[in-house]
């Protein structure tokens, strides 16, 4: 590797707001806000655009699967 950084450096600007930016008006920030979520988990699924088309919202694809397992369990226990 060479010994020059491929990065580029940090200057003060881009760590400074906009003029047209004022603190006040981002609000005051929680902290942990989203950990629970974070904590619980989630499973993200790119979906084929056919099946996205077929199951356009996640109360769809839910119904559709829990569907599918109590079809599988009835077959696997006769």
């Amino acid at each position: 590797m060479n010994a020059k950084s491929t990065k580029k450096a940090k200057t003060i600007e881009a760590e400074t707001l906009r003029p047209e930016y004022r603190r006040e008006d981002l609000g005051k920030g929680v902290r942990g806000k989203y950990f629970q979520q974070h904590v619980q988990g989630t499973n993200l699924v790119l979906l084929q655009p056919e099946v996205a088309k077929a199951f356009p919202t996640p109360a769809a694809v839910n119904e559709a699967l829990l569907g599918l397992m109590q079809i599988a369990q009835r077959a696997a226990h006769p």
